[in-house]
């Protein structure tokens, strides 16, 4: 029996090296050796804001972590996945102003991003914040695309949840060494305290004895104030 095997196209290798190609399976190390940032994309975004609602709603992360250059591209990358999102809905002419903007930021796609975390905490806001949003990350990340590898930024990252920071009266927290100061002084005072009862004791029993002691005979008259026995005997 004789079996054929398939011929090797031209085709079948253009397929397999698309297949193969960065573009397709996510570059790991992230990094760009052109500039995938156009001169014009500003132009390309306002031509699609001019066309939009101005508050169509969409949703931006508020708690992404201020990673250098890391945090502009991980805006990107939510900004690009609204454009995919907002072409099933558009029209045929919004869809080309879409498509025109997502063209612009596509560029994120070439890095193997993580699936988004959980931890991410999305707010709402208008299509308008969003693209103004995402003309200003393309201006900062545009200097650097070309001189830095994005590699530690394929994991989006959120900033600390507060409510594992540690409390304010905890000793890991600013202001807590204040805390034991009184304690410390309260304790000086209790280790005081026994020292200083006998001194107490001892001056309560002469000024008592002065007391209940007769003055000699004779000496009933008190001298005059500015005499130096007058102040003695004055006591007695």
């Amino acid at each position: 029996m004789i079996v054929l095997a398939p011929a090797w196209s031209p085709i079948s290798s253009l397929l397999l090296l698309l297949l193969l190609s960065p573009g397709l399976r996510g570059t790991p190390d992230c990094s760009f050796k052109h500039s995938p940032i156009t001169s014009t994309f500003s132009v390309t975004i306002r031509k699609l804001s001019d066309y939009l609602l101005q508050d169509y709603p969409v949703t931006v992360a508020s708690n992404l972590q201020d990673e250098e250059l890391c945090r502009a591209l991980w805006r990107l990358v939510l900004a690009q996945r609204w454009m995919e999102q907002l072409k099933t809905v558009a029209g045929s002419q919004m869809q080309g102003l879409l498509e025109a903007v997502n063209t612009e930021i596509h560029f994120v796609t070439l890095c193997a991003f993580q699936p988004l975390p959980s931890c991410l905490r999305f707010v709402q806001t208008n299509i308008s914040h969003l693209l103004q949003d995402t003309s200003e990350q393309l201006v900062a990340l545009k200097p650097w695309i070309t001189r830095r590898n994005f590699s530690q930024c394929l994991e989006l990252q959120c900033q600390p949840d507060s409510s594992t920071l540690p409390p304010p009266n905890s000793p890991g927290a600013l202001g807590a060494t204040a805390g034991p100061a009184p304690q410390s002084h309260l304790l000086f005072l209790m280790l005081l305290l026994p020292a200083a009862l006998p001194l107490l004791a001892t001056f309560l029993c002469l000024r008592w004895r002065r007391a209940w002691t007769p003055c000699p005979s004779g000496e009933d008259q008190v001298p005059p104030a500015s005499s130096p026995q007058g102040v003695l005997l004055a006591e007695c």
